[in-house]
Order: C-alpha cells, then structure tokens, then sequence
C-alpha cells in the first residue's frame, strides 16, 4: 500500500459536524468516507423546526451541504453503517464497516407506490413516537438520500411482500443482507452526536406517565411542517390546542442523579420554543420555570425580547412534582419561588422539560482505545494519534458552535496525514 493510498479520512457520524467535517477535508483534496447509522444524513438537525442563529429551518443548510456532497467526487458516504473494528495506527488504521440492509436499492424512485401498499405500520422514531409510519417508509420529507427504507422489526418479508407487487422499477429486495466493507484511512473524526436525556428516569415529572408531559425535541417536531401535527402544536392527549402551557428547565441536567452538567442550548430552545406558542396562539399564556437562565453572548437579546413579553412569566424556582387531573388531562406543576419563597401550584394544558444532552458515546463506546470524561464525551485530546471529536461528540454546544469544531477537527485529521 503506497502512502498516497493511505491519505484518506474516515468521518464517523453524518450529522452537521460529520457533514461538515467532511466536506472541509474533501473541498481541500482528501479522500473522505462518511458512515452513518441511520439510513440518512442530516443528524439530530434535521429533526429541529428552526435552529440558531438565524432561526432558519433546517433544510437551508443541509441543502446546500448535501448538494456539495453530491458534487465532489472525493467523498463516499454511507448510511445504515456501523463500525466494527479498527485496528493499526495514524496513517494507517483498518476499519471494518457493516452495512446493515435497507431492502431498497438505488432503483428507487420515492413514487410512494410501496407506501400506499404496505398494510403494516411502526411508531416513527423520527417524531419520537408521536405518529406512525407505513414498515416501508422515507425516513423524513428531506431525506438524504432520499430513498425509502424497511424497518425489518416490523415488515414481514415475504409472507406479505405487497411493496414488491407495487413497485415497478424493481427497487425492493426483500433478501438483501448486511455487507462487510474494509477500509484503510490515515485519520478519523468522530462526530457521533448526541440523544436526548431519557426523562422517564426523572420519576417526578411524569414523562412517559402522562401524555401531555413531553419533551423539548418532541415540541421542535409539533412545530415542523413535516412533523406529526403538520406544524400545528397540539396537545398529544386530545389533540386540542393548549392555552396555558409549561416549560420545566434543567430537567434532569445539573442533577447528579442525572446529568451534572448544563447542556447551554436548553435556555435558548425554550425561550424560541415559546415564541412559536405565541405565533400561533397570540392569548397562549407561557410559564419558564428555571433555575438560572443561560444565553450566552449575542444570546442574550433572545431572553430580554422575551421579558419584555407580557404572556411569558419566568419563574426561578425548581419544579418539585407534575400531578394529572385524570379527566381533563391536565397538568399542576408545583415549585417553590425562590424569589417570594412561595409555594406555587400552575395548572396548565402541556409541559415541554428542557431536557439535556446526553452523548451516544455514554451508552456506545468506539472500538478503539480513545479517552472520555466521566459524562461520556470524548476528551479533546482522545488519547490515540490519527484520531480527532467534533461537536456533540466533545461536550453539548449548539450548531453554530458544532461546525466550528467539525472545521477544527477536519484541519487536524489534515495535518495527521502530513505529518505522515
């Protein structure tokens, strides 16, 4: 193998920060492999209404990100991918790679014909449970690629096989298996994202319990055009519109039974959160209960524009129980003020809990011999050579700030290679 063969860059994970990792070391030159384990691109952005700092929809930038993709020769992407096994050092890693099966070849045209055919139905991950998909579904309405996908936990293969009667251009292969695919690479990023901090371990804010309790990412999908509710925000119960709705900070962050540490973007989904509320239900009445409010830097216009806002009441206090009226549906939250020492009882129709960041690292560990924190991040300087983090990966940041380090991480994985 000659070194130039060597010269080439893995990217683990194809969210923003993968995305952007990539396509900073493609446009320079480098040979780049993208994976991802979902059967999309686009990460945890995708699944944003609106992100910061220009409040745009996601798709602004993951258009044109993945328009570069498509036109730069340099990078192979790959999605249902998981590492393995990855072994040598920088310059010269092996990668194993398995290619879990999609049972939807390139053939596909997303006509919809397989949709329509399909009888059976799975909950859609992508809305957090809140609706269904058919078994053989788009991942998302932007979808990249956009090509359908089996859930094989719910298809029945061929005892049923409708989709592959309905489809024409003979894109269905029912029998397709997972592949192996080597890889020799230089360098690698990690940039494996992060999930939501699972608040049914919160026992006193009734998440999974009561159907109107949900969390901050479920409230950007009730927002989103091609959510659940087709952007209209809803009670998840009944369907009917909230008028007096709740917003719980730090739920489960800064708590060492939890996560100890603040995820910084919570203050600032919240308060954006409530200005979709009051764009679509001008009378809606809004309640932040929080701890401290954190926006930092040019952030801080967005918590004075909302104090100045007559329907938004913050409250700094810490929410001690969510209780349920059986017959209603709705919810009393009970906090102490901790300005007026008082004991306040809130009855509202929704609560959104600010829920942190919580890395994939802290459940799923790469197979390589890298170092973390205590909360499951990737320490920035990982411990092995060739190697590199970027965004959420590291610690919580916002998109902005994800880039910015995806950038960082792509010029290091660069230098690695001269090095060598």
């Amino acid at each position: 193998m000659t070194a130039e063969k060597t010269k080439s860059i893995l990217v683990v994970g194809g969210g923003m920060s993968g995305v952007t990792s990539a396509l900073e070391a493609a446009e320079v030159g480098y040979e780049v492999t993208l994976i991802e384990k979902n059967p999309y691109l686009g990460g945890r952005v995708t699944q944003l209404n609106k992100y910061f700092p220009k409040l745009c929809p996601p798709n602004c930038g993951l258009e044109i990100n993945f328009r570069r993709i498509k036109n730069n020769p340099r990078i192979k992407f790959y999605t249902l991918a998981e590492i393995e096994k990855i072994s040598g050092s920088e310059g010269d890693f092996d990668v194993a790679i398995k290619l879990n099966p999609r049972y939807v070849n390139e053939n596909c045209t997303a006509c919809n014909a397989c949709v329509e055919a399909c009888p059976l139905e799975r909950p859609n991950e992508f809305n957090f449970g809140m609706d269904k998909t058919k078994a053989i579904y788009l991942p998302q309405d932007f979808a990249f690629p956009l090509r359908y996908v089996i859930d094989d936990k719910y298809c029945k293969k061929a005892e049923c096989a409708k989709c592959v009667e309905a489809c024409t251009y003979k894109a269905i292969d029912l029998n397709m298996k997972a592949q192996s695919l080597s890889l020799k690479v230089g360098s690698i990023v990690w940039a494996t994202g992060w999930n939501p901090y699972d608040a049914t371990k919160i026992d006193n804010l009734g998440f999974g319990k009561y159907q109107n309790v949900i969390i901050n990412m479920m409230m950007e999908r009730l927002a989103s055009q091609n959510g659940p509710t087709k952007g209209k925000i809803l009670r998840p119960s009944d369907g009917k519109e909230p008028s007096r709705i709740a917003f719980v900070q730090c739920a489960g962050s800064r708590d060492e039974n939890h996560l100890p540490y603040c995820s910084s973007v919570c203050c600032l989904a919240s308060m954006k959160q409530a200005t979709y509320i009051r764009e679509q239900y001008p009378d809606a009445e809004v309640f932040i209960f929080y701890i401290d409010i954190r926006t930092p830097a040019r952030a801080e216009r967005v918590y004075l524009r909302a104090q100045k806002d007559e329907k938004i009441k913050f409250i700094k206090g810490k929410v001690a129980k969510i209780e349920e009226d059986p017959s209603t549906k709705d919810l009393t939250v009970t906090a102490e003020d901790a300005l007026t020492l008082q004991r306040i009882h809130e009855k509202v129709n929704l609560v959104v809990l600010a829920t942190g960041m919580a890395p994939n690292t802290k459940e799923w560990k790469a197979p390589a011999n890298i170092s973390y924190d205590t909360d499951g991040f990737i320490l920035s300087n990982t411990g092995v050579a060739g190697m590199y983090a970027a965004g959420c990966a590291l610690k919580p940041i916002d998109v902005y700030s994800s880039v910015q380090t995806a950038t960082a991480a792509a010029l290091k994985t660069i230098q690695s290679l001269v090095r060598r």
